[in-house]
């Protein structure tokens, strides 16, 4: 990790990164954060799963679902966030593609535009609903990085939207693209619901590596707002909550081995939080890979139950 220091003169790279007209084409892959794009195909895929339709013969729309949902609409949002972060990245990361000059000038929103277009253009291709879902998502992204809503400046509205578009419009679009475009079941969106709600939390989790540069910014992250240790235990209770809720909603239809097997990876959580809230800073990275690992499984096995459960009618 690059450190930036006020005092300290450019080294030569980085005079020659800061001298370039076009985009870097491995910085424009690093833009878009690949890294991020699970969490969306994976919502859409429990969807999928849990609309209880057969998967034979839809293998075309089902990729193209995933292929809009984490590299278009996802890796847009990120070329947005980029962008409009880039000031306040320039003190938490400044070795990120803009802050770094590998993508100079303007290139940053050019590319976040384009992103977009591409999105909204095959997101047609899924159909009404699909193209709306699309749609939806892309706004958020845009709402949520952009001026005059910008809403990750507020911790509470930031979440919220990133929350609903990674993980309930996502859940929502899987469903309804394998129905032909109708609306999910009420016990389907109640899922998505949750699990938005939950997904809350854990994108407080990737607000303690930018507390300082959030706080120079004026950006109102929870970490921020409420100090590290009750921001942790707030997303905490947020997660573990939601979780509590979807498993009240499945239970009535699911089998047991699937409320068994929800209920072992709610309660497998407690001990990892604990470890987490005493160094919340230094472990988020850790949690992110231990107990949300646990709450992704928990999706998954929801829609599983809910696909048996259809089955079983």
């Amino acid at each position: 990790m690059l450190e930036c220091h006020a005092h300290m003169t450019p080294t030569p790279v980085t005079l020659t990164m800061q001298s370039r007209t076009l985009p870097d084409p491995a910085a424009v892959v690093t833009l878009l954060k690949p890294v991020t794009w699970f969490a969306p195909m994976w919502a859409l895929g429990c969807g999928v799963v849990a609309s209880g339709v057969p998967v034979a013969g839809q293998g075309g729309r089902i990729a193209l679902g995933v292929l809009v949902a984490g590299p278009l609409v996802c890796g847009a949002s990120q070329a947005v966030n980029d962008w409009f972060d880039r000031h306040v990245d320039a003190i938490n990361e400044p070795a990120r593609p803009i802050q770094s000059g590998r993508i100079p000038g303007r290139w940053g929103l050019g590319i976040a535009i384009a992103w977009s277009l591409l999105a909204a253009l095959v997101g047609t291709l899924l159909g009404p609903a699909g193209a709306i879902a699309t749609a939806i998502g892309l706004l958020l992204a845009w709402a949520y990085s952009a001026p005059p809503l910008r809403l990750k400046a507020d911790g509470w509205w930031g979440n919220l939207a990133c929350g609903m578009s990674y993980e309930g419009i996502a859940w929502v679009t899987g469903h309804a693209l394998m129905l032909g475009g109708a609306l999910p079941g009420g016990r389907s969106l109640a899922l998505a619901a949750c699990y938005s709600i939950g997904a809350h939390g854990i994108m407080t989790l990737n607000d303690f590596k930018a507390i300082e540069g959030d706080r120079a910014m004026g950006i109102r992250s929870l970490p921020v707002r409420l100090g590290p240790e009750a921001a942790a235990r707030l997303a905490c209770a947020v997660m573990l909550g939601a979780q509590v809720v979807a498993w009240l909603v499945a239970r009535p239809v699911v089998p047991m081995w699937a409320r068994v097997a929800q209920a072992a990876l709610i309660l497998a959580q407690p001990p990892l939080m604990l470890r987490w809230m005493a160094a919340p800073r230094e472990r988020a990275p850790w949690y992110n890979g231990t107990g949300v690992l646990a709450f992704v499984l928990g999706m998954l096995v929801s829609a599983i139950g809910l696909r048996a459960g259809v089955a079983a009618w």
